[in-house]
């Protein structure tokens, strides 16, 4: 098919960002650990964060639409997680896996979790030796520490971790585990990584000091809340860049995330 694309001379409008993916996958996990009923808004309808969903649903969570975007999660609390009656599904979302995998370590059953073809040619050694460390048992059953992993959850103990490369990812699945623990879980970073889940966690209750390169986290148990989720930094740039090259150019991005990590 051709298509004739006509030069413009000015660019105009006021535009809503989706929401931000690593954020959506972060609303989804917390609020399900927390009690009580939350409502995420502006929440990323892409395939990674509907494999987080479908997960959380398998874990017997409350989920109900209300409308394009916005959802309501019934948290179940940091330990009301039912067995899945199934192998679990990340789909091709590194960070559904990765996180799920800091949830499951600590709840008291067994459950497996995998992903597509792509996703279980991923190692995942970096999230299984710190939380086998806290004292779940957690074995990667593919090659060389690939999915699929089965987990064997345990009661946690905290532990002090330095993480030996940024991974917004795995730090965030210690964090999770770190709720799990009676004590202090502390993560040391020698890079630093996105602090999304920080921020996310304290706006939640939960009770976390210290900033980059050294964190701690208490385990105890989360706030149900109203989550908006911002919009996708990454996403704008298509237009961020058209409004430069078109002369005299003037575009609104709306409720974007600026998080400056």
């Amino acid at each position: 098919m051709n298509r004739i694309i006509k030069p413009v001379h000015k660019l105009g409008g006021t535009i809503e960002i989706p929401g931000d993916k690593s954020i959506s996958h972060r609303a989804l996990i917390f609020a399900a650990m927390a009690r009580g009923r939350s409502r995420i808004r502006n929440l990323s309808g892409a395939a990674d964060c509907l494999s987080t969903l479908s997960c959380l649903r398998s874990l017997g969570v409350g989920i109900e639409k209300i409308s394009d975007g916005t959802i309501e999660i019934d948290g179940r609390g940091r330990f009301g997680f039912k067995e899945p009656p199934d192998i679990l599904d990340a789909g091709n979302s590194g960070t559904t896996i990765r996180l799920m995998t800091g949830l499951l370590a600590g709840q008291p059953f067994y459950s497996v979790i995998t992903g597509d073809k792509s996703l279980r040619k991923r190692p995942m050694k970096r999230i299984i030796d710190p939380l086998n460390s806290m004292g779940a048992e957690i074995l990667a059953l593919g090659n060389n520490n690939r999915p699929p992993i089965r987990i064997v959850g345990h009661k946690l103990k905290p532990i002090s971790y330095t993480m030996p490369v940024a991974s917004a990812q795995v730090k965030t699945a210690l964090m999770i585990a770190g709720l799990l623990c009676d004590g202090t879980t502390t993560i040391i970073e020698k890079y630093q990584s996105r602090d999304h889940s920080e921020r996310m966690f304290r706006y939640l209750g939960a009770e976390i000091s210290g900033t980059f390169p050294r964190i701690e986290i208490k385990g105890e148990r989360l706030l149900s809340s109203d989550i908006f989720v911002p919009g996708d930094i990454s996403s704008t740039m298509f237009f961020v860049v058209a409004g430069l090259l078109v002369g005299d150019s003037e575009i609104s991005l709306k409720n974007v995330g600026l998080n400056p990590t």
